[in-house]
């Protein structure tokens, strides 16, 4: 009956519904188990469309999934990219239209080709493979993938196992096994039984404490990003930071210093061989024994400029950020668009990508593995850090996503890695929101917004590997694609 009823134009709705649905199951709402119904919504009826139709209702669930869940874009175009409110309702709608294309294509070319028969697996396995599509295509944009909504469901156990894209697999498994439900399917319930006791068996570890916990201080100096790279923006930043590290040392004696000291991304607005000064006064306030890491610019002697991360006192080693935030640290179509609109005017120079394989940090004796704020929605970049560090370290300025969602999802997205990879994760930002996360995904301490403050807590070093992190996602990635070749061989059956 549901087939039948949402087969034709109630499909579309339910689609848009579905997509609003994901962005409640996310942070900061966290209703996780709205993900499986949303995934249900967008299979009810999905069999028996046409090309066409699943091309429009894949459309309209990225319509309703990134116009409520990504609306923080306007707050990026509008208040920190001087756009017009008309230009800057303009420029959302193009990107929510956009994206949603990554979904709609993949869904209509499904119905296309695809037969009725094994239609629970094969939508479970388009569903996983249209999230991998969007991960790399155009740069990617893998952001509100159904998987990152389940750090606190009862599915969580999956992450270190087979990562975010197979906590993907599972609920839109359990959405489609739903549908199946209501229509009397018994020997379903069996299969949803599995899915979600399962990981109720699963080791709730699989990494070891290596050492003792390390003390660290996390500085968010909640500095005004429309003034940041004008020179009373400079000299305000170094003022903050400067006082920030300076009132460490000012402690009683009683209370013992820190291992390392965190300063969020690009947290000096200018290049490191300008900073340097400035940077040993900071170092100079701490302790010999201690570490201090911040992120900075750089640039060499051939004229390209990094986003990196640098080590000083009792670390070593730096980190230039590998995947770069188009629009945001580099121009796609430069000679076109820059100056057409003030957005498309960046504030710092075009960025250079580093190399995918780089060395850890070392600091206070252990191996920093760093993502560099939009990096650490890469689930598989950030497993690759995992395997040769025993901490995860990711330095951020949310303040482009002003008072919106953005950062509460990005959180999120950082908890979930954490838990992929059986590692703690220490998050600095410039204004929000700073944490700890534990190795099970957990937020020990955070930070509120919008204040300047200073985080203190431990971070536990951890060894060993969960499966995730050995493997990365192609596992899920093949078994997608072995869920979704029945349908090609049943074409004939439509």
């Amino acid at each position: 009956m549901l087939e039948k009823m949402f087969s034709g134009r109630l499909g579309y709705l339910a689609a848009i519904i579905a997509g609003c649905l994901t962005t409640l199951a996310a942070a900061p709402f966290g209703w996780w188990w709205l993900a499986p119904i949303a995934a249900a919504l967008m299979y009810a009826g999905f069999p028996l469309q046409t090309g066409r139709q699943g091309l429009l209702r894949g459309w309209c669930y990225g319509l309703g999934l990134f116009g409520t869940g990504a609306s923080w874009v306007y707050v990026s175009i509008h208040d920190y990219g001087y756009t017009s409110m008309p230009l800057a309702v303009f420029l959302t709608a193009l990107f929510v239209a956009s994206m949603s294309l990554f979904v709609a294509v993949p869904f209509g070319l499904y119905r296309r080709f695809c037969g009725a028969r094994w239609s629970v697996l094969t939508f479970t396995g388009l569903w996983v493979l249209m999230e991998w599509l969007r991960t790399w295509l155009f740069t990617g944009f893998p952001w509100l993938l159904l998987g990152s909504t389940q750090v606190d469901s009862p599915l969580a156990p999956w992450a270190p196992v087979g990562g975010v894209y197979l906590l993907s697999l599972v609920v839109a498994l359990s959405g489609a096994l739903l549908i199946k439900l209501t229509e009397g399917r018994w020997l379903t319930l069996p299969m949803l039984a599995v899915l979600w006791l399962v990981p109720m068996a699963l080791p709730q570890h699989w990494t070891a404490a290596n050492g003792e916990p390390l003390r660290v201080s996390l500085l968010q100096g909640n500095l005004p990003q429309l003034i940041k790279w004008t020179p009373e923006g400079q000299r305000q930043a170094v003022n903050t930071y400067l006082n920030m590290t300076g009132e460490l040392d000012q402690r009683q004696a009683s209370e013992p210093q820190p291992d390392i000291v965190i300063w969020p991304e690009a947290a000096l607005p200018m290049f490191e061989d300008q900073a340097e000064p400035i940077l040993a006064r900071a170092q100079a306030a701490l302790s010999p024994d201690t570490a201090l890491i911040t992120g900075i610019l750089q640039r060499d002697s051939e004229g390209r400029f990094y986003n990196a991360v640098v080590g000083m006192g009792n670390a070593e080693g730096h980190y230039r950020k590998a995947h770069l935030v188009p629009f945001g640290e580099y121009l796609p179509l430069e000679s076109l668009l820059r100056g057409a609109i003030a957005f498309f005017d960046l504030p710092t120079p075009a960025m250079t990508p580093g190399k995918d394989s780089q060395a850890p940090l070392m600091a206070a004796g252990h191996e920093i593995g760093n993502a560099i704020c939009y990096e650490i929605i890469y689930a598989d970049l950030v497993a690759s850090r995992a395997r040769h560090s025993d901490i995860l370290l990711t330095v951020s300025n949310d303040s482009w996503f002003g008072d919106s969602i953005g950062p509460h999802q990005h959180l999120e997205m950082a908890r979930l890695r954490a838990l992929e990879n059986g590692r703690y994760v220490i998050r600095a930002t410039s204004n929000g929101i700073t944490a700890i996360i534990d190795d099970q995904g957990k937020v020990l301490d955070q930070l509120p917004q919008f204040e300047s403050l200073r985080l203190d807590g431990e971070v536990q070093p951890m060894t060993g590997l969960t499966p995730f992190s050995r493997t990365g996602s192609w596992p899920v990635w093949l078994l997608a694609t072995l869920m979704l070749l029945p349908g090609f061989t049943r074409r004939k059956e439509r």
